[in-house]
């Protein structure tokens, strides 16, 4: 079928179609657009989608999300099919802890044990003792025995964050996310004055400034469920603005405010995550690619942290 003729398709029926046909499963991240999040058989962030990855039994796995979430379904699948509808769906964090840099700043420390968030590459997951995501790294740094050095990578907020948490010291690799690290103090505290009866919740991405302020702090399924249990009518949300579908679909009684980037700009959607859309998910499941391959050597390795943060989650 020729591309152009896609505008005279039916594209969720076509996916869901052709999910039957190849014995697929559509795993999507909170921060994808609605349409995408609504036809997902598995919705979640980055630990539940891991833990999904690990689960499936199907011959396919469309991952709906940016290039490291996929790289680690494959690390967990190397027999499976694992697409994604963009390659070019990268992460500022990972792009910002390349390999060579990583396993040079450990070669600095060398008794230090290596904590790193999963928004890395294979490559640096490779080098690394644990993986953790922002659902269980309060737990995976409470595991590492007192007195042992740590290293975390590559989210300097999220560190931070851990650091006083837990009051474990360790050293930070200076990455941030470009979504989080946008969100605006002013802004914040001016929706704040006009909506007094609003709490703040925030990711752990986010900048210090931004986490004092904030009500709650927690990951991305755990800002949703808080909405969900809490008794307010109204929340300023400092997360990626996909999050907000699934918030109102909850809890449709309740109002949910996007936290405000600095400028104009719709710098609190992702602009990575932004690149997958309905037609690029039909197109994917169509031709069986974009594909993530990857040597085994790299996935044998890349396998052990993860599973080792798998295990204590």
């Amino acid at each position: 079928m020729n591309d152009l003729a896609m505008p005279t398709l039916d594209l969720e029926d076509e996916i869901r179609r052709l999910k039957r046909e190849r014995n697929a499963v559509i795993l999507a991240h909170y921060y994808q657009e609605g349409e995408i999040q609504d036809l997902a058989d598995f919705l979640g962030d980055s630990l539940q989608l891991a833990q999904a990855a690990k689960k499936t039994t199907a011959d396919v796995i469309l991952f709906c999300g940016v290039h490291f979430m996929a790289e680690t379904a494959k690390i967990l699948n190397p027999e499976r099919i694992v697409l994604v509808p963009d390659l070019d769906a990268g992460c500022s964090l990972a792009d910002g802890c390349p390999v060579d840099r990583f396993r040079a700043w450990r070669a600095r420390h060398p008794d230090a044990v290596s904590i790193t968030y999963i928004n890395c590459s294979a490559d640096v997951k490779a080098e690394s003792d644990y993986i953790c995501t922002s659902s269980n790294a309060e737990k995976i740094v409470r595991a590492i025995p007192a007195g042992k050095e740590i290293l975390f990578a590559p989210d300097r907020n999220l560190g931070r964050w851990l650091i006083e948490k837990t009051g474990r010291p360790m050293h930070l690799w200076q990455g941030s996310c470009i979504v989080h690290e946008t969100f605006s103090l002013r802004k914040i505290v001016a929706l704040r004055e006009r909506h007094p009866d609003a709490k703040l919740i925030a990711h752990p991405e986010c900048e210090e400034p931004i986490l004092r302020l904030a009500e709650y702090i927690g990951s991305t399924t755990a800002l949703l469920q808080y909405t969900i249990k809490d008794d307010a009518r109204r929340y300023i949300v400092a997360t990626e603005s996909g999050i907000v579908h699934q918030m109102r679909k909850a809890s449709p009684q309740k109002e949910f405010i996007e936290g405000p980037p600095e400028g104009a700009c719709a710098c609190n959607e992702c602009p990575f995550m932004r690149l997958n859309t309905l037609e690029k998910v039909y197109l994917a499941l169509r031709d069986l690619k974009p594909r993530i391959e990857m040597e085994a050597s790299l996935r044998e390795r890349a396998w052990v942290p993860i599973d080792r943060m798998l295990a204590l989650s």
